[in-house]
């Protein structure tokens, strides 16, 4: 009897090993293809659950500011449930545990996440599997695993999922590395660009041209008016070419924080403040908006185009910057509480910056809206959806 029993355990065993097996060999092998990180957490999730019989699982994923986890992959889950987890604290509930003792954590406590959604879908589980993914000693966020039945997971089908969260780690932090490396590489065209903009400059400067030459005839004729008139225009099209040059120029040098748009804002902001002497008031709804770089820097230029115009024309005392996302799109809204601005002029010729905007605002296939607040001042709302 006693044998009969150590064969049945060992058949409930293989029955979650192989399969276990199969996927960490998967897993290892995906970290060498160009596979969205996102995608491919998602699709071990499903195979996780399938091998462990769950009820359901969950990737989340450390955000920037490493105080809240933010929902990256859901498979089982109510559609009201994922829309209340979408990012929630590091201390709620055994995710936060799990990733806050770098361990993997095993509880029957279901009660937090019944508390937070409010919905009788985790009556039906009676253990929670929790397993950080981590690599070289840091952890960039974690999966669980919502078990119909409690202790069914056999020990050593537990240390193989905690290799393959390890292996996801790596992915993660491989991930990181190439986004990192892109962003640099955006800056560094940026800065190559900065070089050459001044030949976008040639219409400008032969108009510029042309009125020397007026400016010459009218001297040697003696018009004292004409030649008035000509300096003037002269004078009008060097400054503002050279005030569209320094903008842009400025522009493309403005370096890209490696830590991503939320910090790039931070510190723009805090500049913004530091010269201006405004009130600026910052909010990420978003927290971790999973932008691309080059997404993030047009949303950075639009931003920073923005405020330049709040510093020039706004006579505001008050900044409001919003970034979010919700229902498929990301929005981002500044506003003042300046004199305000009339949209019928913001096609007019001459309102470069605001040219500028939308052209960024097309390139994220989104809209741009500028108007007036009910309150006073101006309000610019940028919208654009998922690359998805």
């Amino acid at each position: 009897m006693h044998r009969t029993g150590t064969a049945q355990d060992d058949t409930e065993q293989g029955r979650y090993k192989l399969p276990a097996l199969l996927a960490l060999s998967e897993v290892a092998a995906s970290l060498s293809t160009d596979t969205d990180i996102e995608t491919l957490l998602g699709r071990y999730l499903s195979t996780m659950i399938r091998i462990a019989g769950a009820a359901a699982g969950t990737v989340r994923l450390l955000t920037a500011d490493g105080a809240h986890l933010r929902l990256a992959a859901a498979v089982g889950l109510p559609a009201e449930v994922l829309e209340r987890e979408r990012v929630v604290p590091l201390a709620c509930g055994v995710c936060g545990d799990a990733v806050s003792r770098d361990s993997e954590v095993c509880s029957r406590a279901l009660e937090r996440c019944a508390e937070v959604t409010g919905h009788a879908f985790f009556r039906g589980c009676e253990e929670v599997y929790a397993v950080p993914l981590r690599h070289a000693g840091a952890t960039a966020g974690v999966f669980n695993l919502f078990l119909r039945r409690a202790g069914a997971l056999p020990e050593e089908v537990r240390a193989l999922f905690g290799a393959i969260g390890e292996h996801l780690g790596m992915a993660l932090e491989n991930a990181r590395l190439t986004r990192e490396n892109t962003r640099i590489t955006l800056v560094n065209e940026r800065q190559m660009l900065a070089n050459q903009v001044h030949d976008s400059l040639a219409q400008t400067l032969a108009y510029a041209r042309m009125r020397a030459g007026a400016l010459r005839r009218a001297q040697t004729e003696g018009n004292a008016a004409l030649a008035e008139r000509y300096q003037s225009e002269l004078e009008s099209a060097l400054d503002g070419a050279y005030g569209e040059l320094r903008g842009l120029i400025g522009q493309f040098r403005e370096p890209m924080d490696p830590r991503g748009l939320s910090a790039a804002v931070r510190d723009a902001l805090a500049a913004f403040s530091a010269r201006t002497g405004l009130q600026v008031d910052f909010e990420d709804r978003a927290l971790e908006p999973g932008l691309t770089p080059e997404e993030e820097l047009q949303v950075f230029h639009v931003i920073q185009e923005a405020l330049a115009n709040v510093e020039r024309h706004a006579g505001a005392r008050q900044v409001r910057v919003v970034i979010d996302r919700a229902m498929g799109r990301h929005s981002v809204l500044i506003e003042d509480d300046g004199a305000g601005f009339d949209p019928a002029q913001s096609a007019a010729p001459g309102h470069f910056g605001l040219s500028i905007m939308r052209e960024r605002a097309a390139k994220l296939r989104g809209e741009l809206a500028i108007e007036r607040r009910p309150t006073g001042g101006t309000r610019v709302a940028l919208s654009f959806p998922d690359r998805t």
